[in-house]
């Protein structure tokens, strides 16, 4: 089922002003927002299409209606940054949470849509969960004071708010419903809490922390962390919560104490509850994920059965993607069974450098939890979950990523006994399997949908071949392990396979679109051979923009790894026109082999997604995109992909724009290019690195890597181990290189790992120290991803100039001289 939420209307009160840093000599040259041209701003203004969520039975499907982007007001309203969280104090909720605005109920086969009635005024809803007997939908809805828990009636489409407790949603899902449909676990805030907490401007003294020597504690670099006694107490303030079982008419019976809960999830038999509760001592190093954590079990009545586990903080976490914390992790219900708790204890102390023959080991204690747990199942590699199934047959999943590996094997729960299933590289998008398909068994818990014949049918979404995307159903037995293909998205469509409806009958749910078609949803029978049946119609949210031209592209760089890109012209456009101005838009991605960097992605019959976010916008301006351009960045074996991170970045992006010359349509003396985050930084790195380009769009990257030493992206390695490498990537490192015109874009409460605002102000002032072209804008109150409908528009307001200045209107060498500016110079052949 889904969770989706989508953004916040704007209702609130305070607007600040925008001032931009701009160009040498000019401390703010725009008095506020500025909207770009119509065709850009549709994209921001477009509707949105509607999300979907199938009940069980796969006979209902609620429609979820998003919300058009917020305001500038939304964003402004108070905001607390606390232990990595970022939290409403008014409400006790996300700060930054995304809205459904409308719920409606449809049944599958009918083409009217139910409007439900009792929904809140001005609604806000989040976290939609199915009931288990899928006959009621729970939501929470927003208001400025308060999270309230709604329940909608599927048969008389009504709903009403239950009980009078306010929702604790500052730690994720504030509800879990109970098996039996009729009572729900939920995170209320405690009653009699009081006002909130008037926190001093005076301190009461220096804060300080100490490192005993030889503990290390080498943390990414996280933001909105804890940093002073104030910080904790408000953290602890606004995140404790109170758990209550919750019955359909309000009432509300309390279990176990207050506290900051992070979870509280009933069993699957519904006798007991798992909570978890993070305690002291905090920690200014690393988010409230790595704070001690106590687990308890709970019986309904809410009386404590077992104390699990009491884990301490976390803050020598080894930083790797294969590094994990000391001590039990991972407490979980078996979704098979009645009440089963298995969690994971690392066998090498969460090290991946120490040798070991088993990574992992997983433990499983049955209700009343009095026994010793028993060790289940050894993981090679780190592991990462179980989809169960039933008393016979379960599968397990590990992964090991310095070697890219993932094995899954299949367990018999009777004696734990395995064999492997798949044993491949999960960059190899060829060879995966896809998704087994899960139903809910009786508890309302999904588990592996297993056929009499012991076959499962597998959904994959992607398709990945050498023929492009092509999404398809197959067919695993897993007595044989063989599979057998039943049904492939084939041209001129692509069909992605969303879900079951009728495992045996072989009936499925698939959202179908062309290039000129947006996506809408049909039930395919696979044994029935015939068309499918629409059960969405969907409107195309900018039908302005049908005839947009669309081409995926293959070709090579000079070391023959194979690349794809997405080529979009503009309607109407003709190669006898000439070559046009062109836009890269990209974003790199680290292999550790040739031939999966090479594997094709993409599919020419996807609808045309032209998002106001990434570059594809900018073919309405008349350039041609190269949109997803892939940049590889492959290190073999032994190599790490980044000790040739520049040459690789350089290659790639020469070889797309010689693709697009020699089709006639890219003008190379006037390319631009773009990226997001890691995408930003690759911007940076190409413009001092080549001249490639005419100019770039940098928003919300990181340029300078001694400010994340412990590794950023993929990177592993410490800035101690590799400063070479390090320095060479850093564009902060190479700014008086720059001799390309560059816009920098961030939101100035950038809240992604690694991308601190300041990265940009400390890379601006650098290429301004040079004497480079640069204009830096910081957007108020975004963070990594921006969302305010003022901020987009700027956005695009800010790039369509830049673009347009720079790279589709580009003044000759001389006359840029002249003006003092240091404007590209002539690309390469």
């Amino acid at each position: 089922m889904l969770h989706n939420l989508t953004t916040r209307k704007s209702r609130l009160f305070l607007v600040i002003p925008w001032l931009a840093v701009s160009l040498a000599g000019h401390a703010q040259d725009a008095p506020g927002y500025q909207t770009p041209p119509k065709a850009l701003a549709d994209l921001v203004t477009a509707p949105l299409t509607p999300n979907v969520s199938m009940s069980a039975k796969g006979d209902m499907m609620l429609i979820l209606e998003q919300a058009a982007a917020p305001g500038i007001d939304e964003l402004a309203q108070p905001e607390l940054k606390l232990a990595g969280l970022r939290l409403n104090p008014a409400n006790n909720g996300p700060s930054r949470a995304r809205y459904t605005t409308g719920l409606k109920l449809k049944k599958l086969t009918d083409k009217d849509e139910k409007t439900i009635a009792g929904l809140p005024a001005e609604p806000l809803i989040s976290f939609v969960q199915w009931s288990p007997d899928g006959t009621k939908v729970a939501f929470a809805n927003s208001t400025d004071t308060r999270i309230d828990l709604y329940i909608a009636d599927v048969a008389s489409l009504s709903a009403q708010k239950v009980g009078s407790l306010a929702l604790n949603a500052t730690l994720g899902s504030p509800y879990y419903w109970v098996s039996d449909s009729k009572s729900l676990i939920v995170k209320t805030v405690p009653a009699g809490r009081g006002p909130a907490m008037e926190v001093s401007r005076v301190p009461s003294g220096p804060t300080t922390q100490e490192n005993v020597k030889g503990s290390r504690g080498q943390a990414p670099t996280y933001q909105d962390l804890l940093k002073s006694p104030s910080d904790e107490k408000q953290f602890a303030f606004y995140t404790t919560s109170q758990v209550v079982r919750m019955g359909l008419d309000g009432t509300a019976t309390n279990i176990g104490q207050a506290g900051i809960i992070r979870t509280a999830e009933p069993s699957p038999d519904g006798q007991y509850v798992m909570i978890e509760t993070v305690h002291t001592p905090f920690s200014y190093l690393v988010p409230v994920g790595r704070f001690p954590l106590k687990t308890e079990i709970y019986a309904m009545a809410g009386s404590l059965v077992k104390t699990l586990n009491d884990g301490p903080l976390q803050e020598a976490v080894p930083y790797s993607r294969d590094g994990a914390p000391t001590g039990p992790r991972d407490f979980n219900w078996r979704a098979d069974a009645p009440a089963s708790v298995y969690y994971t204890v690392a066998q090498d102390n969460g090290d991946p450098k120490v040798k070991a023959e088993v990574r992992d080991k997983v433990y499983m204690v049955d209700a009343p939890f009095s026994a010793q747990p028993k060790e289940i199942y050894a993981a090679q590699f780190r592991f990462e979950n179980f989809d169960w199934g039933n008393e016979s047959t379960a599968l397990a999943t590990e992964r090991w990523w310095q070697n890219r590996k993932t094995i899954t094997k299949i367990v018999n729960p009777a004696n734990w006994q395995t064999s492997v299933l798949f044993d491949r590289s999960y960059e190899d998008r060829y060879t995966n399997p896809g998704q087994p398909d899960t139903k809910h068994n009786q508890y309302g818990r999904d588990v592996l949908n297993l056929l009499p014949s012991g076959e499962i049918l597998m959904l994959n979404a992607v398709g990945s071949s050498p023929q492009g995307d092509r999404p398809y159903v197959s067919l695993l037995n897993l007595k044989t392990k063989q599979t057998r293909e039943l049904w492939r998205s084939a041209a001129p469509y692509f069909e992605r396979p969303i879900a079951v409806l009728d495992a045996a009958k072989q009936v499925i749910l698939t959202t179908r679109e062309t290039p000129d078609e947006n996506p809408n949803y049909y039930v395919r029978n696979l044994k029935a051979k015939i068309a499918p049946i629409q059960a969405t119609y969907f409107p195309h949210p900018y039908p302005q923009l049908k005839g947009i031209q669309k081409q995926q592209l293959r070709y090579k760089r000079a070391d023959g790894v194979e690349l794809t890109a997405t080529l979009y012209l503009p309607v109407g456009y003709k190669k006898e026109q000439g070559p046009l101005p062109t836009f890269l838009w990209a974003y790199p991605a680290e292999f550790k082999s040739k031939e999966a960097a090479s594997q094709i992605a993409g599919s020419p019959y996807q609808f045309n997604r032209i998002s106001y976010w990434g570059g594809a916008a900018f073919v309405t301006m008349g350039y041609a995109i190269l949109d997803n351009a892939s940049i590889p960045i492959v290190g073999e074996g032994d190599k790490e992909p980044n000790d040739t991170y520049v040459e690789q970045l350089v290659s790639s992006a020469k070889a797309a724009i010689d693709e697009g010359v020699r089709l006639g349509v890219v003008d190379s003396s006037r390319v631009g290019v773009g990226g997001h985050s890691y995408g930003a930084f690759m911007t940076a790195n190409l413009l001092s690195n080549s001249k490639l380009f005419k100019a770039g769009i940098a928003r919300s990257g990181a340029y300078n890597r001694t400010l994340t030493p412990f590794g950023f992206q993929n990177e592993q390695r410490s800035y101690w181990q590799a400063p070479d490498v390090y320095n060479k990537m850093s564009p902060f490192m190479n700014a008086d290189k720059m001799k390309t015109p560059l816009l920098l874009v961030h939101g100035e409460a950038d809240n992604n790992t690694g991308t601190f605002p300041i990265q940009s102000e400390r890379y601006y002032n650098a290429l301004k120290g040079f004497g480079a072209t640069t204009r830096l804008v910081f957007l108020p109150y975004e963070s990594h991803g921006y969302t305010a409908k003022e901020s987009l528009l700027h956005m695009l307001w800010e790039m369509n100039g830049w673009m347009d200045k720079y790279v589709k209107n580009p003044a000759p060498a001389a006359q840029a001289n002249k003006a003092g500016k240091m404007g590209g110079g002539n690309n390469e052949k």
